[in-house]
């Protein structure tokens, strides 16, 4: 496997426990007080619970501007991989814009495109203005993407030490970095079929980013960076992966929503392959709530290249039952889902 470390040291003495700021293109967040933004829904008795009771989850339809004209330029269905490719550099281009600086450029468009009678740049300006502003109160406001508080609640008190991770359809490889921070020495192998969620997504992850963990020999809190992590990126194919039931922990964030029903024993399927008996299998998905539907409305030039559901925890769990887990832990967090699940 090929492992990506860093070479330079990026250790910064502002980044203590209680840390807080908010940065041009993202928010850092070491604060460990209360709340921690984790609403637990774990009570649910999965055994009694049916589709009659829950309904089918919410399916996004309101496709990029880029899969529709590839549509038209190929004749054909944007194939999964090729809409993946897709997502994955248009998402990657929001996570780089330096949101105050590109705001002011947006109104200042407005203006001289108003000034010069020019409607259309006006309302394309306007646009892509609205789309800053949703960006900006999603990623660096609420911090719902990466969402560390929330993440690491969901995570929490897992009986794992060293543990050897699996993330299927990693992208950028935050969640095993934070689990890497909660649960310090262990392994992660990050697979994604695209290439460029290892070379940009992972790769040009911020490595001054600090993630908030623990350090056993003290039981006090430590902060780690991508470079403190044992980190192996494999592309490849979820499906082709040869390993046999060796890993403690396998995680997706954001996978099982992209099968339809008639594949989704597929997905729980590459959770259970892999693990050890006893491991667990830790899953989101985005939540069916009126922020998330508006959410991928405005920004769906950015987001919508293929299939995707919204679901509310009770589906979520509910699909997870039906395919041989268990549920330990289930609840909300801002934007998504999660579940902590062992094989029945």
């Amino acid at each position: 496997m090929d492992s990506t470390t860093l070479t330079n040291q990026v250790k910064d003495p502002k980044h203590q426990v209680g840390y807080f700021e908010r940065l041009a293109t993202h928010v850092q967040d070491l604060r460990n007080t209360a709340p921690d933004l984790f609403e637990d829904a774990s009570y649910i008795d999965w055994s009694s619970l049916s589709w009659d009771d829950v309904n089918r989850p919410y399916k996004v339809d309101r496709w990029a501007e880029g899969k529709k004209l590839w549509e038209q330029e190929h004749g054909e269905r944007m194939p999964v991989k090729e809409g993946w490719k897709h997502f994955n550099r248009s998402f990657h281009q929001l996570f780089q814009k330096d949101i105050p600086k590109e705001k002011q450029e947006s109104r200042a468009d407005i203006w001289q495109s108003l000034l010069s009678m020019d409607i259309h740049g006006a309302g394309e300006a306007i646009e892509e203005l609205v789309q800053l502003l949703v960006w900006n109160k999603v990623h660096r406001v609420e911090d719902a993407i990466w969402d560390p508080r929330g993440k690491r609640a969901l995570f929490e008190d897992l009986d794992v030490e060293k543990p050897e991770v699996l993330f299927l359809g990693a992208a950028d490889g935050y969640e095993a970095m934070q689990l890497m921070a909660q649960y310090p020495g262990g392994h992660a192998v990050l697979v994604d079929y695209d290439k460029f969620c290892k070379t940009d997504r992972f790769g040009k992850f911020p490595a001054q980013y600090p993630f908030l963990g623990n350090d056993p020999a003290t039981g006090n809190h430590k902060v780690y960076y991508r470079e403190d992590m044992n980190i192996d990126f494999v592309v490849d194919d979820i499906r082709n992966l040869k390993y046999g039931k060796e890993f403690d922990i396998v995680v997706s964030i954001g996978l099982i929503e992209h099968f339809p029903d008639e594949y989704k024993h597929e997905a729980f399927e590459m959770h259970r392959r892999f693990l050890k008996p006893g491991g667990y299998a830790i899953l989101t998905t985005p939540r069916n709530q009126l922020k998330s539907k508006a959410f991928y409305t405005v920004m769906s030039d950015y987001m919508n290249y293929g299939y995707r559901e919204l679901m509310d925890i009770r589906q979520m769990g509910l699909y997870a039952w039906e395919n041989g887990f268990d549920i330990l832990r289930a609840g909300y967090i801002k934007a998504h889902n999660g579940l902590i699940c062992k094989v029945r």
